[in-house]
């Protein structure tokens, strides 16, 4: 008996039972010649009808199942043969965010039911599953089992609703998609998976996979449909799907958005037309892609537009070339060279390889752009032999000048820099390319950090990105330093970094700074940074617990300069433990005066010197406001 053609299956008199339905258009949807269309974007459509970005639209399914069930039925009457769920951000990690952690299950069942109502019997229903929106191990702190979890229990649900198949979509981290997968065969192994990776303009993945990677991966991990969707306009996806179609004969699948957006009026705005997106659709089948259907910016009229585009069209047979093992293009495998010496990379390195005690201060960058006071300082810390200059990345959240900038700035005078780097301000991509450019300039030494949020400083408007955790950045950094970049890509010559990292003895949950140091030192880390001590029997303590995974324990050490400023990193900074004796005291001095005030602070600190000199392998001292000479006169 023949198969029906690749258009929408109408709802005749003597249409089948439910079951079987839904059975044969199962059967089509893996069947890899057969033409299947899915429905467009369910965001664009919410949005347009007046919900607010900064909603959870996945919990409309809830609050406002009429409107979502009727975005189902534009998309069922305009020809679409599979229907997503309204679940793309219904995992627990994302609806955290809202306060919905314990809405999951209730949230991705009914969503599915809601779609089953607006399918009818001749509809699939695909539970729709998007990334967590956290970095997965090794460059964050979600473990790839906490992961896999996550996904079960949104899927299980999507199950429960009665969806026919699981769309993992939008990923940009296929080890992520990885767990996403196991989870969906933990759930049913018999349910269809269709995995859709997404890729930018440059044809890669945000971690650098190539369009064949995701093929060759996604074919490795048995999954049912291969495809990709998202980020990029119609063009962009056919040439991905073109390179797809050569290494694997697994059905694969396009989503495209409406083009790229563009800014109208302030507003997003997806410019290709219904028309052009049918077009698309039409080569995007001769390409090879068998299911095709919309993303961003694509309403039931795209999609309208796209089944009469493939209506007549025949299947068309893809070519697998060669074997993925015999692919010269492939990273699957690639190990990265041998990193520097340590005792090579920096002066500092050097002095830390050979077991030196050494000796920085820590100056903040200036507000603005005068430099001569930057440049004073670093002199006259050059004249008294101090080993580097540490140069903080936005500290307190406040606006100053760039880390990396400063550091260069300072490197001019024959003092090294340790420059601090901080996850906030910068997704992924934007860390890379600060790096591989501060390498390319002769920066070695860096100290990682995950930064202060926002809220902390004058700016509290201001967006983080944290794209990733200092956990993440040292996994990246030791990846750059074995010539690797976050994709496992070469890069050609490796980059030389000394990674530091900070820890915080008195930390107010002492077992999970202890987690993230030993996961620190597991990335990668070659040395760390305390927060200020103001109790070396408490930094003892600390370096006791972590003796097994020993690197060098640089400390830093404050000079107070009066009772304000003690209150002030007592109660003001996170991180920093200011024990009720030095309080004491630096209220007594600064009840005789500001002299006495700075000479006790700086008593304090060469007090936390000795006490910690034989147990760490250096001291940074801070400059309090600035006077890089009260650093020295500690050192002195």
């Amino acid at each position: 008996m023949p198969s029906p053609p690749p258009s929408t299956v109408s709802a005749a008199s003597s249409a089948p039972s439910a079951p079987s339905a839904r059975a044969a258009l199962i059967a089509r949807l893996l069947d890899p010649n057969e033409v299947i269309v899915f429905d467009g974007a369910m965001g664009t459509m919410l949005y347009a009808k007046g919900v607010f970005i900064n909603q959870c639209y996945d919990e409309l399914v809830l609050r406002a199942p009429d409107m979502v069930r009727e975005v189902h039925a534009a998309y069922v009457k305009a020809g679409a043969e599979v229907i997503e769920t309204n679940t793309f951000g219904a995992n627990r990690a994302k609806l955290t965010h809202y306060g919905l952690e314990s809405q999951v299950a209730d949230i991705n069942r009914r969503a599915a039911i809601v779609a089953r109502e607006a399918a009818g019997a001749e509809r699939l229903v695909a539970g729709a599953v998007g990334p967590l929106g956290v970095r997965l191990e090794p460059y964050g702190p979600t473990s790839r089992d906490e992961a896999r979890a996550m996904f079960r229990e949104q899927m299980q649900a999507l199950a429960d609703g009665s969806a026919d198949c699981f769309v993992l979509e939008t990923f940009a981290d296929l080890e992520e998609l990885e767990q996403a997968i196991r989870a969906a065969r933990d759930v049913n192994a018999a349910m269809p998976v269709i995995a859709q990776a997404t890729v930018g303009p440059e044809l890669r993945t945000a971690y650098g996979a190539s369009p064949e990677d995701v093929a060759r991966v996604l074919d490795k991990w048995g999954v049912d449909v291969i495809g990709l969707n998202c980020s990029v306009g119609p063009q962009t996806i056919l040439e991905a799907i073109e390179r797809m179609a050569t290494v694997t004969s697994r059905k694969l699948s396009a989503q495209p958005n409406a083009g790229m957006p563009r800014e109208v009026g302030g507003r997003s705005m997806y410019m290709a037309s219904p028309e052009y997106m049918a077009t698309y659709a039409r080569h995007l089948i001769q390409a090879g892609a068998k299911i095709v259907g919309g993303c961003c910016g694509t309403t039931p009229e795209h999609i309208k537009a796209m089944v009469e585009g493939v209506r007549p069209l025949a299947p068309r047979s893809r070519v697998t070339v060669g074997s993925p093992a015999h692919d010269t293009g492939s990273t699957a495998g690639v190990v990265g060279r041998s990193p520097a010496p340590l005792a090579e990379r920096s002066r500092l390195g050097g002095k830390l390889a050979a077991g030196t005690f050494v000796t920085s201060v820590e100056i903040v960058p200036p507000r603005g752009v005068d430099t001569a006071k930057l440049e004073l300082d670093a002199q006259a810390l050059a004249r008294a032999g101090v080993d580097a200059i540490n140069v903080p990345d936005g500290p307190r959240a406040q606006s100053r000048m760039g880390a990396i900038a400063t550091s260069l700035i300072i490197e001019r005078h024959g003092i090294e820099a340790v420059t601090h780097y901080a996850c906030r301000d910068r997704n992924l991509l934007g860390m890379l390319s600060d790096l591989l450019g501060a390498s390319a300039l002769g920066l070695r030494n860096l100290l990682l950090v995950t930064g202060d949020p926002p809220k902390m400083g004058p700016y509290p408007d201001a967006t983080a990105v944290f794209d990733i955790d200092a956990i993440g950045l040292t996994n990246l950094v030791s990846q750059l330093n074995r010539g690797l970049d976050p994709g496992r890509n070469p890069i050609g010559e490796p980059t030389r970094f000394v990674i530091g990292v900070g820890v915080n003895p008195a930390a107010i949950d002492p077992e999970h700074e202890l987690r993230r140091f030993h996961w620190k030192v597991e990335a990668g880390a070659e040395y760390a940074i305390t927060q200020p001590v103001f109790d070396p029997a408490q930094l003892e303590a600390f370096l006791r617990r972590v003796e097994g995974l020993r690197i060098p324990v640089i400390a830093g050490i404050w000079p107070l300069v009066s009772a304000r400023n003690a209150e002030f990193l007592a109660n003001e900074v996170p991180g920093v433990t200011v024990p009720d004796a030095v309080l004491d005291r630096m209220r007594r001095a600064s009840a005789v005066s500001k002299e006495h005030a700075v000479a006790e602070g700086i008593a304090i600190a060469r007090e936390m010197l000795a006490g910690v000199r034989d147990a760490v392998q250096g001291v940074q001292v801070s400059a309090p406001f600035g006077k890089a000479e009260l650093a020295v006169d500690v050192l002195a």
